[in-house]
């Protein structure tokens, strides 16, 4: 536990994703971007993709522009290429991470290297603040032994991504992913059954719990919520995250941001401020600038 840690963060609003798909076909589940929850400044996107059906995601990504934001995508199972044409490849395998910036634009690709089996991870869009947003792309690849991990507490085990987790000795472990404009914070964790934890949320940062497997309470006494399985929590109140899993135990990612409090204006896979920005974005694109 955090000694420091203020009052507890409670469960604002619970929000379960809307059945979609994208690229060529892909069936997935957003969860941030869509009528529910249209986004959590600096969050524009949470997809959460899983199935074992091949059909769900042969056909993959194909290629495809973005500008103005940053894409984190973290394989749970299963195994996709990544391409773009500034040159970057790499294979992302269960529990890697991959956190594309693409500035100014890039064209990429996103295909699965596997006809059978099961296919599940999260992609994640963060908002680049509009001093940043034509900067130049920029492609991170982390393995899974490149993902520390932590145990904070008996019965827990945190992935840290981004962000920092103390050890139960008190000793920080730092997650590989640092980005100066909305100091992210992505951990994964896991919790035993009736296993509790408490960790301290950066000051002033927008953050969400979002539980894939099993069920977790979030908060203390009686204003702790129950989030279920497929179940995002947008948190509130304090900065103390307190989370304890039932019986069956639970599996969830915490993620936390700075807010840019900036304009938004968005179409596809352009983010910028201004509408005349997107407009400019799609002749770019349009003209071979990317």
């Amino acid at each position: 536990m955090n000694a420091t840690a203020s009052a507890p963060a409670h469960v604002a609003r619970i929000v379960r994703g809307v059945p979609t798909s994208d690229g060529a076909g892909v069936k997935l589940t957003r969860v941030i971007g869509s009528p529910q929850l249209d986004m959590l400044d600096p969050f524009l996107m949470l997809d959460e993709f899983g199935t074992d059906r091949a059909e769900d995601y042969i056909a993959g990504f194909p290629d495809h522009p973005h500008r103005g934001f940053e894409t984190v995508t973290y394989m749970l199972d299963g195994r996709m290429r990544h391409k773009d044409n500034h040159g970057n490849e790499g294979l992302l395998v269960p529990g890697s991470v991959q956190w594309m910036t693409a500035g100014r634009g890039l064209v990429h690709s996103e295909m699965p290297e596997q006809e059978e089996g099961r296919m599940r991870g999260f992609q994640l869009w963060v908002n680049l603040p509009a001093s940043a947003k034509m900067g130049e792309p920029r492609y991170q690849e982390f393995a899974p032994e490149r993902i520390p991990l932590a145990a904070p507490a008996g019965g827990v085990a945190v992935k840290v991504i981004a962000g920092v987790v103390p050890d139960a000795d008190g000793t920080p472990v730092r997650g590989p992913i640092e980005q100066p404009a909305t100091a992210p914070t992505y951990l994964d964790i896991a919790l035993e059954p009736g296993a509790g934890w408490e960790y301290r949320l950066p000051e002033g940062h927008n953050a969400f719990a979002y539980v894939f497997e099993g069920a977790a309470a979030v908060g203390v006494g009686e204003a702790a919520r129950t989030l279920a399985t497929h179940e995002l929590g947008v948190l509130g109140g304090g900065d103390a995250f307190l989370v304890r899993a039932d019986a069956q135990g639970a599996r969830l990612i915490l993620v936390a941001g700075r807010p840019l409090h900036e304009p938004v204006a968005r179409y596809g896979p352009f983010v910028m401020n201004t509408r005349e920005q997107v407009m400019q974005a799609f002749v770019d694109f349009q003209e071979g600038r990317f």
